[in-house]
């Protein structure tokens, strides 16, 4: 062999060698997500209640975008001020499948409508009520009883006979079974009713390491629940999950059922999850959200103050405003009561 074709056998293997290393960086997952700041939607956009009025400002909708980091991305997120990285397993259980992730998320969301729909129209003095179902299961958790036996969207209807209708009961009366224990669930699934027995096993040790709790191996389950409401309101977010909006559909349904622009002519931004009592929730991307919501031009931004706690959303949305230098001035708020009442003392906008 001469000497030049050695010299090019060496460079392309090089090359190939190269070109596997960055596809190795590029498609290979590490057990991690990152987020960077998403959009600021404009909830009169989404959100429209029968004859509601209208309004001067907005009240606005902040989503975080989320993806599996490979090496680049994750790197990228250690020396960005915009981004953030978190352990797969504080997003999704281990085992679940991106179709049941999904499916968890949009539950979330449609959760969250409802429960704003509820408080706003408490508030404003109009008919709304939940009529409970049952309880759907949402994913499955690896190597346990359930596994096989129930899928994503059967709804659980029965315990030993006993009615279940929403998922705090299914919880409580599963709690009285032990490890070993047989439990008779009534599940309607594709217009059909049937009984399957599930054996209560140990969790996974990553999910307890003492091995000492026990369950039949459902997870996230939700209550399958219709809202009875007049007028009518309807909200359209798409593919938008989870429970992040709860808060700010509050503000935006109770805003049009009102005849007083409660946002004064402000552009008002936000999160935090809403619970029946109209409770703020903590929630995850904060940081993200504050910065989306400054690219949207708020003027305000609701963060959950989580009754002052350390490391509360409030904290950590206060000190992002403060290192990107925005003028949207960050509210602390543990109520959708305590939202009105900052809106209300406000002056219109000139």
């Amino acid at each position: 062999m001469s000497e030049g074709k050695g010299r090019i056998d060496r460079s392309t293997i090089k090359w190939v060698i190269f070109i596997i290393i960055l596809l190795a960086i590029n498609f290979y997952e590490l057990p991690y997500y990152f987020t960077i700041p998403g959009d600021a939607k404009v909830l009169t956009e989404v959100i429209e209640v029968e004859e509601g009025h209208e309004y001067e400002g907005t009240f606005m909708l902040t989503t975080v975008r989320m993806g599996q980091a490979n090496v680049i991305n994750y790197v990228w997120a250690l020396f960005s001020d915009q981004r953030e990285l978190i352990p797969e397993n504080q997003i999704r259980p281990e085992g679940e499948t991106d179709e049941e992730y999904q499916h968890r998320q949009l539950m979330m969301m449609a959760g969250s409508q409802d429960l704003a729909v509820i408080v706003a129209y408490e508030r404003a003095g109009k008919t709304a009520f939940f009529e409970n179902h049952g309880v759907y299961v949402t994913s499955v958790i690896p190597d346990m009883d359930a596994e096989g036996k129930l899928k994503m969207g059967d709804r659980i209807v029965a315990v030993q006979g006993e009615e279940v209708l929403e998922a705090n009961r299914l919880l409580e009366l599963l709690s009285v079974f032990s490890i070993g224990d047989q439990v008779t669930l009534t599940i309607e699934r594709d217009d059909t009713k049937e009984d399957v027995a599930i054996e209560i096993k140990p969790f996974p040790s990553e999910l307890d390491e003492t091995g000492e709790r026990g369950g039949i191996g459902i997870a996230n389950p939700v209550t399958d629940r219709e809202l009875i409401m007049d007028p009518k309101v309807t909200i359209d977010t798409s593919n938008i999950g989870g429970p992040s909006a709860g808060l700010m559909f509050s503000l935006e349904i109770y805003n049009q059922l009102s005849e007083e622009d409660i946002t004064k002519g402000y552009d008002i931004a936000g999160t935090g999850s809403i619970d029946e009592q109209g409770n703020v929730g903590r929630i995850g991307g904060v940081k993200q959200k504050v910065i989306a919501s400054h690219n949207a031009g708020a003027d305000f931004f609701f963060a959950p103050n989580e009754q002052g706690a350390p490391e509360s959303n409030y904290t950590v949305a206060q000190e992002t405003a403060e290192s990107i230098g925005t003028s949207m001035v960050i509210v602390p708020v543990d109520t959708f009561e305590e939202a009105i009442a900052f809106l209300n003392q406000l002056e219109p906008k000139q």
